[in-house]
């Protein structure tokens, strides 16, 4: 197989993972009767109702199958955002001595930070379940913890963590020019630190799922739609602090409207 042909299977299978990632999710929100948005239907309502220690099987507060969904969640949202950076390793395979398995190690590295963020939240979800936050499908109870979370996350987009690991993420090539290492376990020791900075940068718009359910499609586009501009060389830096006041903005009004209107 030539060197061409096997890059491009290479990313064939890469968009192709992405693809069935969101076929998964598609699939599973509609087994859980919602809408697009996130909106349960009469079944959905029932199992959002559901108390968690009722004496039956529920996926939605057992570990395995919660983590199994916030896992495909992650290549489904996440794996588009890493187009640049491998695109900017493609780039030193043919101007240094970077591999196809160097690529594959960047890509492994990645995947398994992000797989391991979403054991850390799908713990979250189980004990905000448990200690009645958040109901079965993941939507905050609330109004006050859906918009502490609005605004907790607008404002860590004006932070100097923020700061550092979006510049990382905004410029993979200087990252790999710093820490270069050659063959598959130079890639995945390189895709484990690049993984490590983008779940710094990113983890905000992961929580931002019980603010409207963590299978609200929705959100997941919008979500996946703002990581991938954030990190594109030439917009990257003028939208993340308008999307900090957009954030407290909606919290805020979710807030009064709830002082409002909601008693």
């Amino acid at each position: 197989m030539s060197r061409s042909v096997f890059r491009s299977a290479l990313w064939l299978g890469f968009y192709i993972a992405i693809l069935w990632a969101w076929w998964m999710m598609v699939s599973m929100s509609r087994d859980m009767d919602l809408d697009w948005i996130g909106r349960p239907g009469p079944m959905g309502q029932a199992m959002a109702a559901m108390d968690p220690r009722m004496d039956m099987y529920m996926p939605m507060a057992e570990f395995r199958p919660l983590f199994s969904m916030w896992a495909i969640m992650m290549a489904a949202m996440m794996l588009p955002t890493l187009v640049p950076t491998l695109r900017s390793y493609d780039d030193l395979i043919r101007s240094a001595n970077g591999t196809r398995a160097g690529w594959l190690g960047v890509l492994s590295g990645y995947f398994i930070v992000w797989v391991g963020f979403a054991a850390l939240i799908a713990c979250l979800q189980l004990a905000l379940l448990f200690g009645g936050a958040v109901d079965m499908l993941g939507i905050a109870k609330s109004p006050y913890l859906a918009a502490g979370l609005l605004v907790a996350v607008g404002a860590f987009q004006f932070t100097r963590s923020k700061e550092v690991c979006h510049g990382v993420c905004h410029a993979p090539m200087t990252y790999f020019l710093g820490h270069w290492k050659t063959g598959f376990s130079g890639g995945l020791r390189m895709g484990l630190g690049l993984g490590a900075f983008c779940v710094g940068c990113c983890w905000g718009f992961m929580a931002l799922g019980f603010v409207g359910g963590v299978m609200s499609l929705l959100w997941m586009g919008l979500a996946t739609l703002f990581m991938v501009l954030e990190k594109l060389p030439q917009i990257g830096h003028a939208i993340t602090r308008p999307m900090g006041f957009i954030l407290i903005a909606g919290g805020l009004a979710l807030l009064v409207h709830h002082i409002t209107y909601g008693g």
